[in-house]
Order: structure tokens, then sequence, then C-alpha cells
């Protein structure tokens, strides 16, 4: 679990970095999927996963204003921020909580329950997806995506001798 969470973390710092060569009228030209545009994808994509885990360890959550984070320094500022509480959750997390109950209400009065890993494998299967519509208007822009490669990134050791 903890090493699908730092691929997502080393992809998404990949394209904050990818996001740094375009302007900011481009990060926020409305697009057809994702959010709508880069950096608003980027933001979701954050804020999201923090959702999730404050979720999980039962406190509050509160969805972000986009329109409070229209920059990529204040995106990634906002990640930072988040971050801290996501990857003590994540680097904590053990095989005892996998399948810890999670009952949520969604706005039409229904309650649906899923494990706890379930819950962690959405938002890592969430980053992924909107890597990928983030890689398509990367095309689009006519520039090179960043790497969704898992190999190479050091993310794995060998298996010892």
């Amino acid at each position: 679990m903890q090493t699908f969470f730092r691929y997502n973390w080393i992809v998404r710092e990949d394209w904050y970095h990818w996001c740094e060569e375009l302007s900011e009228e481009e990060l926020l030209q409305s697009r057809t999927g994702g959010m709508g545009s880069i950096l608003h994808t980027l933001f979701h994509i954050v804020d999201v996963e923090w959702s999730w885990i404050r979720l999980l360890q039962g406190k509050p959550d509160f969805q972000e204003n986009f329109d409070h984070y229209k920059s990529l320094d204040k995106v990634r500022k906002l990640d930072a921020e988040f971050h801290l509480e996501v990857e003590n959750f994540v680097n904590n997390w053990d095989a005892s909580l996998e399948n810890r109950l999670f009952h949520d209400s969604l706005p039409d009065g229904r309650v649906v329950t899923d494990t706890w890993g379930e819950v962690m494998r959405h938002i890592i299967a969430h980053e992924i997806h909107h890597i990928g519509q983030l890689s398509i208007w990367s095309r689009e822009l006519g520039k090179k995506p960043v790497s969704a490669n898992f190999i190479g990134r050091g993310l794995a050791s060998p298996p010892q001798k």
C-alpha cells in the first residue's frame, strides 16, 4: 500500500515540475475531462486524497475551494500542508486496518459500507486516473507527458538472497 502512495507522490511532484514550464493561463485553460483544467485537476487529486484519509480517521472533512488556489505555488503549498497528515497515516498502515469498515452517507440518504483497504486502493486509483488525463492534455499541448512508469523509480527493493 505504502509503495503505491509513494509512487503517486513522486509522479505528482514530477507533474508539478512539468507544470513549471506552462503559463498560468495554460494551467487554468478549460479542457475536456478531469476537473476542467490542469491546475484544478492537480488540486482535486490533493484534496480528495486528504479528504478520504481524514474520513478514515474519523476527522471532519471539508472541501477546499479551488478559487483560493488558482496558482501552481498555492496548490503545491496546500499539498505540502495536507501531505504531513496523509503520509503519517499511510506510513502507519498495517494489515490490521485492511478490513475495518467505513460507512459513508451519500447525499441521497443511502449509507454504503466499504473496507478501509478498498478506500485506500480507491485513493491510489483515483490519482492514477487523473494522471492519465494530465498525460492526454500534455500531448494536446505538444509536450511530452511525465512518465507513469513504476519501473526505475527505486520504489521496490530486490529480494534479499
